[in-house]
């Protein structure tokens, strides 16, 4: 069991940064791939970005790559995405997710735990 809790998010303006946390609790976060997945009124839930429980791999949507950074550290039991150079568009709840693998995937239906999520939004 894996109990997940986001952090950070807000008010920021257009070009800003954030830094997302996500804190975990229970014994299979460490084997846990972790994804932060983003969800916009009116939209579908899309992906974000995803790392391997190891913090060796990771892998992010086209939209948010060379923007967001994803990284963790195990001992703190936390995930944490930064948020460079933010966009009117990335707007949004961001949810960070527990996989039931250890190796990066994209597919929602990986993640077995989920977090409550927390609000970003970008003013212009």
């Amino acid at each position: 069991q894996v109990q997940l809790v986001e952090s950070g998010g807000g008010l920021v303006q257009a070009g800003g940064s954030l830094r997302l946390s996500c804190a975990a609790s229970g014994r299979t976060f460490s084997n846990s791939a972790m994804g932060w997945f983003r969800q916009a009124p009116g939209r579908e839930r899309e992906f974000v970005g995803t790392i391997s429980w190891s913090g060796g791999s990771t892998d992010y949507a086209d939209s948010v790559k060379g923007r967001f950074t994803i990284s963790r550290d195990n001992a703190k039991n936390t995930v944490y995405l930064q948020m460079n150079s933010l966009k009117p568009e990335d707007t949004a709840v961001y949810v960070c997710a527990a996989s039931r693998s250890s190796l990066t995937t994209r597919r929602a239906s990986m993640y077995n735990y989920w977090g409550q999520g927390t609000q970003v939004t970008v003013s212009s």
